[in-house]
């Protein structure tokens, strides 16, 4: 009962917290239901079979086949999906991919339920992280969500054999265990705890003769003092491997000896979605017998580092953390790591990183974004940023398992961050992140607002019969104007083409460093005023005067062009040409000028700040890329993203009602003089 009004505000209706977590399991349910439809509506055709390369393994040697056909398994998988699965793509695909989704599901919700200090939401946004996940994603694309089992079957035999108290435990300053291992040594762990880790370890030693890297999670467990559990695994491996061997001893031979444990079937390791060190190295030009001593070495170098932390989380009660600490050092060790190995990054945004409030969200933020964005989307596109982009999630992986530094339980911060305050910096690296994922959802909506060309050009007319019954059709006579001077030309371009993100982006690092509370402000009013311009190319695709045939306006840019395609050049190519209404770049120098009227130290400084959204407008309009309505939007949506903003503000900020009061404590004795004696009874 007392956890339930825990539960309510003053007035008897739910928290906030739980609210959001009720609207996060309805958007989980959502997604959830999404994908399975999506699969299931997939042709048969279009599956891959159950394993990679099972298709060419027909009913003789599983290793039979050549390139991409040739199954790189263990012969223990083989022999598995031979007798249960059918060796057919189609066969119980509605039921399986039902099945695994929701045993995705589960395991999300029950990993997070392990993890101390939950909140209501944690466990429906991790389903809603995994399932929009890129490995989920494409491994329901193809078919082949089996390919999480051995991973899920680690899991759930590290959280066995990792539950309980600990044979060295690390308390917090109560002297007790905190979070969820505090119920279970509460709950009579005693008896039952040895059997249970054991078969924990002996679920992990099943998966790691599926998957035979992540016997790797055994030796962080011996490490921690769960001898038992590691032994176990060991065991189960073997006895696992040994069923392979005497039910397929020629492609046991195969497998173990011939191509030293799979590593010499990995198909085309070389490719982007394989993660690991090895494919790295051959994605850079490196091969032959030098790569292969480069690789072994970071890669041992890599355990070495990751088993070590991960063994330290493990023994200070946090198995999440470790578990993707030795996960992700998988990574590093596989010959090849395609997307179902890289489910074990998400784990790592349980590991808590930063001692103020405003780093804390860092980590995770930068976890989610790898498992959802491709890399080469979420970073900008520019030539020596590709090695990066198409390595991020290894990147990533790599800093989870040796680099990023997990607070132990022992810390205070660890619970208790410092406050940063309202007026306190955020923290600039999620700052960076935050902008960046921005823009790119930005640049995504943007360009998937579109109209056909007929609408566009008559929503381009019904704006000039607008202008011109109110005489400031200028558009035409600017553009000229501006044409004729080659020199005043090409200064326009360059100004519209780089000011609209140079200035904004500079002001938002003044305004973090200077003015860190006001800062907080001013980005959420640019983006709320994003928002609606993007709304407005939605619902209102305009052609701009460069685009408007037959009314001779000139592109400054471009020059002449087929209207027919009007994708073309550096910047048109990669945009929506059609999102014109409102202008942004009238807009964002609007907010500029706003900014700096509140903030700027100087009168002069915010006086000329005005200047600066009167001569975009002029640039919009001279060369050819908006009409003077379109400036007209810019400043409404800047207007209502101001509205938006205070009154969110103001909500936030809102005093809150104080609770109901306690019941009446004891009288308070009179106050007595000093020195005066206190009356004796009787």
């Amino acid at each position: 009962m007392a956890g339930r009004t825990r539960r309510l505000t003053a007035g008897g209706r739910p928290e906030p917290a739980v609210l959001g977590a009720a609207a996060l399991w309805v958007i989980a349910a959502f997604l959830v239901v999404r994908a399975a439809v999506a699969a299931l509506r997939r042709p048969a055709e279009e599956l891959d079979g159950p394993l990679p390369g099972w298709a060419g393994t027909g009913g003789g040697s599983l290793y039979a086949g050549e390139g991409d056909d040739r199954f790189a398994g263990t012969p223990l998988d083989g022999l598995l999906v031979r007798h249960l699965g059918g060796g057919s793509a189609v066969d119980s695909h509605a039921v399986w991919t039902c099945f695994l989704l929701l045993l995705l599901a589960a395991a999300a919700v029950l990993a997070t339920r392990a993890a101390p200090g939950r909140r209501p939401w944690h466990g429906p946004f991790a389903v809603c992280l995994l399932t929009l996940s890129l490995p989920v994603r494409e491994l329901l694309g193809r078919g082949q969500l089996a390919l999480v089992l051995p991973a899920l079957l680690a899991l759930g035999g590290w959280l066995l054999a990792t539950a309980g108290p600990n044979p060295r435990p690390v308390t917090g300053r109560s002297g007790a265990l905190p979070g969820a291992f505090e119920n279970f040594a509460r709950g009579g762990w005693g008896a039952h705890a040895e059997g249970r880790r054991l078969a924990g370890g002996a679920l992990l030693g099943l998966a790691a003769a599926a998957q035979p890297v992540l016997l790797l999670l055994a030796v962080p467990l011996w490490a921690a003092g769960r001898r038992r559990g590691a032994l176990a695994a060991g065991v189960a491996f073997g006895c696992a491997t040994a069923v392979g061997w005497l039910a397929l001893p020629g492609d046991s031979v195969t497998y173990w000896l011939r191509n030293a444990a799979g590593a010499g079937l990995a198909a085309a390791p070389g490719e982007a979605g394989s993660q690991s060190l090895h494919s790295a190295l051959l994605r850079q030009g490196l091969h032959g017998p030098g790569e292969r001593v480069l690789c072994l070495a970071l890669a041992l170098a890599v355990c070495a580092v990751a088993l070590r932390r991960a063994a330290r989380y493990c023994r200070d009660g946090q198995p999440l953390p470790a578990a993707a600490v030795a996960g992700c050092a998988t990574l590093a060790l596989a010959p090849a790591a395609w997307p179902h190995e890289q489910l074990w990054l998400l784990l790592a945004a349980q590991g808590r990183w930063g001692r103020r409030t405003a780093d804390r969200p860092v980590w995770p933020v930068f976890v989610a974004l790898v498992a959802v964005v491709e890399g080469a989307e979420l970073l900008p596109k520019l030539d020596w940023l590709a090695v990066f982009g198409e390595n991020l999630p290894l990147i990533a992986a790599l800093l989870a398992a040796c680099a990023v530094p997990f607070l132990p339980r022992s810390d205070p911060r660890w619970a208790a961050p410092e406050a940063a305050g309202p007026a306190g910096r955020p923290n600039l690296l999620l700052e960076l992140v935050l902008i960046r994922a921005g823009y790119a959802a930005y640049s995504w909506i943007r360009s998937y607002a579109k109209g056909d060309r007929h609408t566009a050009e008559r929503h381009g007319h019904q704006v000039l019969d607008v202008q011109e019954f109110l005489h400031v059709d200028i558009e035409h006579w600017l553009n000229h104007t501006v044409a004729k001077s080659a020199a005043l030309a090409d200064a326009m371009d360059f100004y519209y083409a780089t000011f609209h993100f140079v200035v904004p982006l500079s002001l938002l690092g003044w305004l973090l460093v200077r003015h860190p509370a006001d800062y907080r402000q001013a980005r959420a009013w640019l983006g709320c005023t994003t928002l609606f311009g993007l709304v407005g190319f939605w619902l209102y695709p305009l052609a701009p005067p460069r685009l408007m045939p037959g009314l001779g306006f000139i592109d400054t840019a471009n020059g002449p062009q087929d209207l027919n395609d009007p994708r073309f050049g550096a910047l048109t190519g990669i945009t929506n040409p059609y999102a014109a209404m409102p202008s942004l770049h009238v807009g964002w120098a609007l907010w500029c000028a706003l900014t700096l009227w509140r903030v700027a130290p100087y009168a002069w400084l915010r006086l000329a700040g005005f200047a600066y959204p009167v001569l975009t407008a002029a640039v919009v309009m001279g060369t050819a890329n908006h009409y003077l309505l379109d400036a007209v939007g810019g400043v409404a949506v800047v207007a209502a993203g101001y509205a938006v903003t205070r009154a969110v503000t103001r909500l936030l900020q809102a005093p809150r009602p104080a609770g109901p009061p306690g019941p009446p404590g004891p009288p308070a004795e009179p106050v007595r003089p000093t020195g005066q004696p206190v009356p004796q009874r009787g």
